[in-house]
């Protein structure tokens, strides 16, 4: 085997996101020669320092069930491989997924922030997470100069959790049973779940009267669905310039209808946003959102179910990687990217325009 050969086949997994079997069955290679190759392609990714982040996010991810192995001085099980995995994603920038450590701990967080240099931990401004607070001492004791900036997708998931708890809580108090599909509410479950504006007229109407008629189940519901609202009008301030009088008239607004309402879920909801108030109004004044990582850990998810499961979880910290950083693509370039390069260099060497502005594809 040349080894232009065993490149081409560790650059395949580590660029095109091939899965180990798949590089190793086309040149009828074997798979220990392909995952050596790999790694050795995988060595310029992890071995290079990060670029300056000013956004990082952080979030957790599942691998698996977690590996145990029983100590034989004690006898006790310990675990060897913890199920959840965290990531460090440049949030703000174009690295992708810049680091990524077993567990979810505070610990786990300060272990890999320890890894790397003060310089560049001193570059972060942000730190995007979900309300975990976890993560946010962490945040607070490895990065105190950073503010925490709490993702609005998670509040608003909050919002919504806790409207499913008041209606199958109503329903199970007043009815005395589960719901049904002949109950106003069940009928209205799924589009209470939706925002306002993606409701057209006729559609709140009829959810609006349902619940009217319904009586003391409906009128709980939109209590507290108009609570869900106005969260998110707190919420949709971020990247409109709105000053500090609106905003603090919208939180008003809501804490207001929570102190009206005599609801014990919305109130708990309210609790909740004050007590994460500081890093949901740095999300308001700032914008960042943990996006990035969110989709970084369905990428993670796809590698894991093209393999079928990784069960070695160096291996697959190695896969997730090089498969989310960006410093690892464009190795690779298809037929058509490179001949429409070709023609493009030749062109401005004659002096001629290009025959499109676009890059290359990758």
């Amino acid at each position: 085997m040349t080894e232009r050969l065993r490149d081409a086949a560790g650059r395949r997994v580590c660029d095109a996101g091939s899965t180990v079997i798949q590089a190793a069955r086309d040149p009828r290679l074997s798979w220990p020669t392909v995952m050596d190759a790999f790694r050795t392609a995988a060595t310029g990714v992890t071995t290079a320092p990060p670029e300056p982040v000013e956004v990082l996010g952080i979030d957790e991810t599942r691998r698996g069930r977690t590996q145990w192995r029983q100590n034989p001085d004690t006898g006790r099980w310990e675990p060897v491989a913890d199920q959840w995995h965290t990531g460090f994603v440049d949030a703000f920038g174009v690295q992708g997924l810049v680091g990524q450590v077993e567990g979810r701990a505070p610990g786990d967080v300060l272990a890999w922030l320890t890894t790397t240099p003060l310089t560049w931990c001193k570059r972060i401004r942000y730190v995007a997470i979900d309300m975990s607070s976890s993560y946010r001492a962490a945040v607070r004791t490895g990065l105190p100069h950073a503010a925490v900036v709490v993702d609005h997708f998670h509040v608003v998931q909050l919002a919504n959790k806790m409207l499913n708890i008041v209606r199958r809580r109503t329903t199970a108090t007043l009815r005395g049973r589960r719901g049904r599909a002949t109950d106003s509410e069940w009928k209205a479950r799924r589009r209470l779940l939706r925002n306002r504006e993606d409701l057209t007229d006729q559609q709140f109407s009829s959810m609006w009267n349902a619940l009217i008629d319904a009586g003391t189940i409906g009128m709980t519901l939109l209590t507290a669905w108009i609570a869900r609202e106005r969260l998110r009008d707190l919420l949709a301030c971020a990247r409109t310039g709105a000053d500090q009088h609106r905003i603090g008239h919208l939180r008003w607004k809501f804490l207001t209808w929570r102190a009206d309402s005599d609801i014990p879920e919305v109130r708990q909801l309210a609790t909740t946003v004050d007590r994460w108030w500081p890093e949901i109004a740095a999300f308001i004044a700032t914008g960042h959102t943990n996006a990035k990582s969110e989709g970084i850990n369905r990428v993670i998810k796809l590698t894991a179910r093209a393999d079928h499961g990784l069960r070695n979880p160096n291996n697959q910290r190695l896969r997730t990687r090089c498969v989310t950083t960006r410093r690892a693509s464009g190795h690779l370039r298809t037929a058509q990217g490179a001949s429409r390069s070709r023609s493009a260099s030749c062109s401005h060497r004659t002096g001629a325009a290009p025959a499109s502005d676009r890059p290359a594809v990758h």
